[in-house]
């Protein structure tokens, strides 16, 4: 696993190709990022590279969080996060080391994971996308209702308690969603600004990874290998 960035995701709008076509992008701030820990077997069990990312002022922090990015020689830091990678990646980082839009630059696709949208609690029809009930004239008024759930009451079709999975209302959203191979439009390396082809899970301003695609779909393997 490579070492991926962290950014702000800033909305949504669209940019034109050089043949006019309207691309739908999402704009993200990527970095600064700081290597705020360094991991080895040795010391820790496993080898791993810890990012931080996004300044705030030390009284809305915590003292051993100051303490800990004192170390690496940065002011506090918002997010921290570790991406494992092996004795080799990591021997190439240095504490402290600034980590800018460049590191990933060249690449044609990436993957982005976030948090996605809390949507509360919600029924069947929006979570699973159930059809509902018939909703015909003399049918009883419960046409978003899930219908019957006693023929699964256990892995055999009988039995107290609901088999393990069985889709029902409950809390939506807010869980980490992993957006693959997005097609990266443009870069702009000063400015820390990546415009990536499509939406990204989460609200404006919240935080995103970005890191090389890990699994290209077949299409654009193809297309990043030369052929058609």
């Amino acid at each position: 696993m490579s070492v991926g960035l962290l950014a702000t995701k800033l909305g949504m709008t669209r940019v034109f190709s050089e043949a006019g076509e309207s691309i739908p992008v999402t704009v993200l701030q990527v970095g600064p990022c700081f290597v705020t820990q360094l991991r080895t077997k040795e010391k820790d069990g496993y080898s791993a590279v810890q990012v931080g990312f996004g300044g705030m002022k030390a009284r809305n922090s915590t003292i051993p969080q100051i303490g800990h990015d004192a170390k690496a020689g940065c002011a506090p830091l918002r997010h921290h996060r570790e991406f494992r990678v092996d004795e080799k990646t990591v021997g190439g980082f240095t504490l402290g080391q600034e980590l800018k839009l460049d590191t990933i630059a060249d690449h044609k696709y990436v993957d982005v994971i976030g948090t996605s949208k809390g949507k509360g609690f919600q029924g069947t029809m929006k979570r699973h996308n159930f059809k509902g009930m018939p909703a015909s004239r003399g049918v009883e008024r419960k046409h978003r209702s899930p219908g019957s759930i006693g023929s699964l009451c256990s892995n055999r079709g009988y039995g107290g308690g609901l088999k393990k999975g069985k889709k029902m209302s409950g809390h939506m959203g807010a869980e980490r969603v992993t957006v693959r191979s997005l097609d990266v439009i443009r870069v702009d390396a000063e400015k820390g600004v990546l415009l990536v082809k499509g939406p990204v899970p989460g609200a404006n301003q919240g935080m995103v990874i970005v890191r090389p695609a890990i699994r290209l779909y077949r299409s654009k393997a193809r297309k990043q290998a030369g052929k058609k």
